[in-house]
């Protein structure tokens, strides 16, 4: 049993301790927001936030998550940094197949996290090489975490 807390809220589950947190979360806690890409860690589309941070959940075994804080997608969505990136990102027009969005979304919400200050171009793009886009909206991303810093300061 892994006992650990989702998006708020306590969450216990039986599985074994080696099963991904990606495969828990869609398979037993049916929330689907949050993709399967590669299985490697390499694409971000699988991103949660892992007490705070961006997290690969389809590398992190269950249990290296018991008694920790896990947001997802979902639960990002209903914080001021998740609606201001929702905004941000309808009109930038971002979404194109809209795969990777969520993956996309949750590394933007720990850029703004870990800002130090305004926010350029360059440094968005730096800060989120790590998360493909099959689609290339990476100007796009870029200009809309930048406008959803604005909108948060």
């Amino acid at each position: 049993m892994v006992n650990f807390t989702l998006n708020g809220e306590a969450v216990s589950v039986d599985v074994a301790d080696d099963t991904p947190l990606l495969w828990v979360l869609r398979e037993n806690l049916e929330l689907t927001g949050t993709k399967f890409g590669c299985g490697i860690a390499q694409c971000g589309a699988c991103t949660v936030h892992l007490e705070g941070q961006p997290t690969r959940s389809c590398v992190l075994p269950v249990a290296a998550v018991k008694g920790k804080n896990i947001t997802t997608i979902e639960g990002l969505m209903k914080t001021a940094p998740g609606k201001a990136l929702e905004t941000a990102w309808v009109a930038e027009q971002v979404a194109q197949c809209g795969y990777c969005q969520s993956g996309q979304l949750m590394t933007a919400a720990g850029v703004l996290k870990n800002a130090k200050g305004p926010l350029s171009r360059e440094e968005v793009l730096d800060q989120m090489s790590g998360n493909l886009c099959r689609c290339g909206t990476y100007n796009h991303i870029a200009a809309a975490v930048v406008n959803a810093q604005k909108a948060i300061a």
